[in-house]
């Protein structure tokens, strides 16, 4: 039984739970009966729908008996909204269970116990490390520092620019980034913009498909600052909440959000900047087309920022190329 590829199912799978699940963890989990075939797949519903393991027990039926569950976090030892994950597996008759990393929060922890305690195998810290840099990346984050996980957004030609000199800006990138941007947006907690950028590019900031449908889940579009929006504004439809925040502090627009996991910061330079001057960015995904601009607006002004030794650095973690030439690069502190 090839328990890493099992994990790794179990991350993909729990990439679907992102957005929807929040608050809670966004979970996958995996179950394989002692002939090695998956018999059950799943992860985290909505609040107060049926946690990962749940999901693909009730998938397993009888066949989670004497059965190996793969899980990317420890199960919940707690009764919440629902049951308990540990005794739910333990009723099942699972033998064996492997999860990812332990769970950070006291009130849900110790289900490794419990399962052990009732005779149940069980295997702590598998790809530890690809757990944590995975989909629940926000959910810990959130747990150890008591905010979201911020990502900047950017869209650039090669040489860092997101607008020719006269301003013109649509489109730097080509369909293919915009379609990957969509999705990654449709992941997300809440996005987050400026009054400037709201007034001038009069924005949707919705999650929307190639042929212009809207994904299931919509992130909060959260706008930052004093200026009023036009009642005719897309941001005031009903395709998604809107959030007015007044204030150009980051520390209070990401206060204001109380549950949000997964906030991605899309304004312009200056609130991009703001975040960063601030020691809130936690992570940065560009798409970078093959243009150069020469003259053109900065991605990110941080005025603070005057020598080399100042520098944000970050560490690269994914670089993919799309279609039509455009290249994703996304990296993380």
């Amino acid at each position: 039984m090839d328990i890493p590829a099992l994990m790794r199912q179990a991350i993909t799978e729990s990439a679907a739970a992102q957005g929807v699940s929040t608050p809670n963890p966004p979970v996958g989990a995996v179950i394989v009966d002692r002939a090695g075939t998956i018999v059950g797949v799943g992860h985290t519903a909505p609040p107060g729908g049926p946690h990962a393991e749940i999901v693909a027990l009730t998938q397993a039926g009888a066949a989670a008996r004497g059965a190996t569950a793969v899980v990317t976090l420890e199960p919940c030892n707690h009764t919440g909204r629902t049951g308990p994950c540990s005794q739910a597996l333990i009723a099942a008759g699972v033998a064996h269970v492997c999860f990812g990393v332990a769970d950070p929060n006291p009130t849900a922890a110790g289900g490794a116990d419990t399962l052990r305690a009732a005779g149940v195998s069980v295997d702590a810290g598998v790809l530890a490390d690809e757990v944590a840099a995975g989909p629940l990346q926000p959910w810990l984050h959130r747990q150890t520092t008591g905010r979201p996980f911020v990502t900047v957004k950017l869209a650039t030609s090669i040489d860092g620019r997101v607008a020719a000199s006269d301003g013109t800006s649509q489109w730097v990138t080509g369909p293919a980034a915009r379609a990957h941007a969509h999705e990654r947006r449709s992941r997300i907690d809440a996005i987050v913009v400026g009054t400037g950028t709201a007034l001038a590019d009069d924005p949707s900031l919705t999650a929307r498909r190639p042929d212009g449908t809207r994904y299931p889940h919509q992130p909060t579009r959260v706008v930052v600052g004093h200026r009023d929006l036009p009642a005719d504004a897309n941001l005031r439809d009903d395709a998604a909440p809107l959030l007015r925040v007044a204030t150009r502090e980051p520390a209070e627009v990401l206060d204001a959000l109380d549950d949000a996991l997964w906030v991605l910061v899309e304004g312009g330079p200056t609130l991009a900047g703001a975040f960063v001057a601030a020691g809130l960015v936690d992570s940065v995904e560009a798409y970078v087309a093959p243009v150069l601009l020469g003259a053109g607006r900065n991605a990110v002004d941080v005025p603070t920022i005057t020598t080399l030794a100042d520098a944000v650095r970050f560490t690269t973690r994914e670089v993919v190329g799309l279609a039509g030439g455009d290249v994703f690069v996304r990296m993380s502190r």
